[in-house]
């Protein structure tokens, strides 16, 4: 608890992220990685080695960009710094973690943004979602974009924002949740599907809760209905073992992977 309040106050982030508790996500899920660490490590695991083969498969090698870097936990970054002539990680917030690794590689970079394309319209700066990448991505110089375990985690907090409210977000209202979701989600994809770099695309897709006898109480949509197509590996992640989220029951996320999403 010291741990994340000490975080919470000496990590550099922009007024609006503290704001709408983007750092304070940042920080819990850092927390629960470190107490989930050995139920974590399979797909940790996995997720490194997809974005290995995208690493191997990439043709042109100067630029790479991960969106959603976070804690580094599942990003294979001596592979990319080895492989690229610049790394440029991209999340709303960067951790010291992340920011303590990255010093052992000098063509590596960090870059805060907004990757839903709603905190805009969140802080009444803007009218309506504005999906976009940052524009390193669509530089002529960039080889590989890797959405890393991101998509799910983008309609997260606007969706809560949104469900909470009394009042509209532009022309969004309290009842268009899952609507209000699934265009975060697809804005995504089809930001993505518009790059003319090779994109590694890891996300998981739903979630399951269930007892120790196996038996399932609830399932999530996490991507709100939005398709992916087939992938090319698939896994479950441990995501809350028992005793983490309740003591009887655990969740249970199914991931999917494409090393080239284009392909």
């Amino acid at each position: 608890m010291l741990l994340d309040l000490l975080h919470l106050l000496t990590t550099p982030a922009p007024a609006a992220q503290r704001r709408l508790g983007y750092l304070r996500d940042s920080v819990w899920l850092m927390s629960r990685a470190r107490r989930c660490r050995r139920a974590w490590a399979p797909h940790l695991e996995a997720s490194r080695a997809v974005m290995r083969a995208a690493i191997a498969a990439t043709e042109r090698g100067d630029t790479a960009v991960v969106l959603g870097s976070g804690l580094l936990l599942d990003v294979p970054l001596a592979d990319l710094a080895a492989r690229f002539r610049r790394v440029v990680l991209v999340d709303a917030v960067h951790l010291r973690p992340a920011r303590r690794a990255i010093r052992a590689f000098a063509n590596v970079e960090t870059l805060t943004a907004d990757l839903s394309g709603a905190m805009a319209l969140m802080t009444g700066a803007a009218r309506d979602l504005e999906p976009c990448l940052p524009p390193v991505c669509t530089e002529p110089g960039t080889g590989l974009v890797i959405s890393a375990n991101l998509l799910s985690q983008l309609p997260i907090r606007p969706v809560e924002r949104l469900e909470a409210s009394r009042h509209p977000l532009g022309a969004w209202t309290p009842e268009h949740g899952d609507a209000f979701g699934r265009r975060i989600v697809e804005g995504h994809l089809k930001a993505l599907a518009g790059l003319r770099a090779q994109v590694c695309l890891v996300t998981d897709i739903d979630e399951t809760e269930e007892d120790r006898q196996g038996r399932v109480h609830a399932r999530h949509d996490l991507l709100y209905g939005a398709r992916l197509g087939n992938p090319e590996r698939e896994w479950t992640w441990e995501l809350a073992p028992f005793g983490e989220a309740a003591r009887n029951r655990r969740l249970i996320h199914r991931v999917v992977a494409f090393s080239d999403w284009h392909g």
